[in-house]
């Protein structure tokens, strides 16, 4: 804990009675008042977080697009001004360094997103392809220049048009603009961590506190309220998100993840395709899937799924208590040919069944 970083508004979490916990390199609110009801206020209403800890770079040049277009998995040149984009970046043999969102601002001109523990290991990575591949670009970690405010919820919307951001009435999901706030600039994307509608603002630490002060006064009356790192990671659970180094790691390619849709295997080249396409083509081993159980046990991470006759096929990834459902969730990693035969987890000495279900899991049967 003594060695964690500190995010610029510690002092206005603490203000509002948080209880820290260290997470990535970080000092971290991960509650206010519990969890059950930030996330039962996210799923009806709004809730704020602050999610500074998340790393920054800035990727310009000539050669941006293409550089990117190389290191991602997902399109990167096609995006038209103004989109963001979700991607996985992998490793030559298929296996996931990061995934990360990339804006694209103009032709020559990236804004990126990573994942705070995989900062200083992504922004290394970004900087030894840029010189192995010789493209005339520039690359900078801009993180200490930005905290990221995160409103997300049914009602988050509303609430930035109260605080005056009349612009993101007319912003579709996964686009993003500049806007202006007491002076400074800012970003805005329709982006988001939850399964709901909402908004992640990166603006400078200075302005901050008082535009986090501000979503709070005019978010109130919507039922809006703070939101820590507990009820983020049961809300990404429940609409089947992945975190990293979990659900995504080294040794889980996109494909295994179920993340086929972001992979484009039709590009020109990019690192792991090789062997995502051997991959793809000689059949897909693994594969994350999503369960609920009975009872009130929950399936920790790493638990080992077996089938019926005992075997160990598998393990899982990820496990809490939905609050909506009042049951535990999880995913897991299981060998493909399983999927379609019954599975469980054996918790202390009880043989569980998992049912698989399709996210979200809140909104599935």
């Amino acid at each position: 804990m003594l060695n964690s970083l500190q995010v610029p508004l510690h002092d206005f979490h603490a203000k509002h009675g948080a209880r820290f916990v260290p997470f990535g390199g970080w000092n971290m609110p991960v509650q206010y008042t519990s969890i059950l009801e930030e996330h039962k206020a996210v799923r009806e209403a709004a809730g704020l977080f602050d999610v500074s800890h998340m790393g920054e770079f800035t990727v310009e040049g000539p050669d941006a697009a293409l550089f990117l277009d190389l290191l991602l998995v997902n399109h990167i040149k096609k995006a038209p001004d103004g989109k963001a984009i979700y991607s996985p970046m992998c490793q030559s043999d298929g296996g996931v360094i990061d995934d990360l969102i990339v804006y694209r601002i103009t032709e020559e001109e990236f804004f990126v997103c990573v994942n705070a523990s995989n900062s200083d290991k992504d922004f290394g990575w970004f900087l030894k392809q840029a010189a192995r591949w010789k493209h005339e670009v520039e690359i900078t970690d801009v993180s200490d220049e930005f905290c990221l405010l995160a409103v997300q919820g049914p009602k988050a919307e509303a609430i930035l048009l109260e605080v005056g951001f009349k612009a993101v009435a007319s912003l579709k999901r996964f686009w993003h603009i500049q806007a202006s706030f007491s002076g400074q600039k800012i970003r805005i994307a329709r982006t988001g961590y939850t399964g709901e509608d909402g908004f992640e603002i990166y603006c400078p630490p200075a302005v901050a506190e008082t535009l986090a002060n501000q979503i709070l006064q005019f978010g109130a009356p919507h039922g809006l309220v703070l939101c820590g790192l507990g009820a983020r990671d049961s809300l990404r659970l429940e609409a089947g998100l992945p975190l990293y180094g979990h659900e995504l790691s080294d040794q889980i390619t996109p494909l295994e993840a179920s993340l086929d849709w972001t992979v484009k295997l039709g590009k020109e080249d990019f690192i792991g395709k090789n062997a995502l396409t051997e991959q793809a083509e000689s059949g897909i081993p693994r594969r994350v899937v999503h369960f609920k159980l009975e009872g009130r046990r929950i399936a920790r991470e790493d638990t080992p799924v077996i089938n019926s006759d005992g075997e160990t096929v598998g393990n899982v990834l990820s496990g809490t208590m939905s609050p909506l459902l009042n049951s535990p969730i999880g995913s897991a990693i299981v060998r493909t040919e399983s999927k379609d035969s019954p599975l469980f987890v054996d918790l202390r000495g009880n043989k569980i069944a998992l049912q698989l279900a399709e996210p979200p899991l809140h909104k599935t049967g």
